[in-house]
């Protein structure tokens, strides 16, 4: 399952990609309209972050994306394995910060897409 913020058009977007290319089993959902505590998330745990639900557990941002992206199969899992690699994980982590940082200036994004500031 990909939980994503269903608010903003960008997420939106980049979700409804990934549903395309992912196993009919799969469920994309934004969870604005997800059962947050049955998925043992909290409105402050999404409301920064994708989230990839799965028989591994919770995983969130960068990490999120890697496993929806090996989720997908071939071409996209190679990326997403990539991702996940040691060596890269520190740089996807980063590219993912910053693309969610500024997913509000992104093509499709929104004044509503901006990720509250931190305290």
């Amino acid at each position: 399952m990909l939980v994503f913020d269903g608010d903003c058009a960008f997420c939106t977007a980049s979700a409804r990609w990934v549903e395309r290319r992912l196993p009919t089993g799969a469920v994309v959902v934004p969870w604005q309209r997800a059962d947050l505590p049955a998925l043992g998330l909290t409105p402050e745990d999404v409301a920064t972050s994708v989230w990839w639900i799965d028989g591994d557990g919770r995983h969130r941002g960068e990490v999120a994306v890697a496993r929806a992206l090996v989720a997908a199969g071939r071409p996209w899992s190679v990326i997403g394995r990539l991702l996940l690699a040691r060596a890269v994980r520190p740089l996807a982590g980063a590219g993912y910060r910053l693309v969610a940082r500024n997913r509000h200036r992104l093509p499709g994004g929104t004044a509503a897409c901006r990720l509250p500031r931190a305290p």
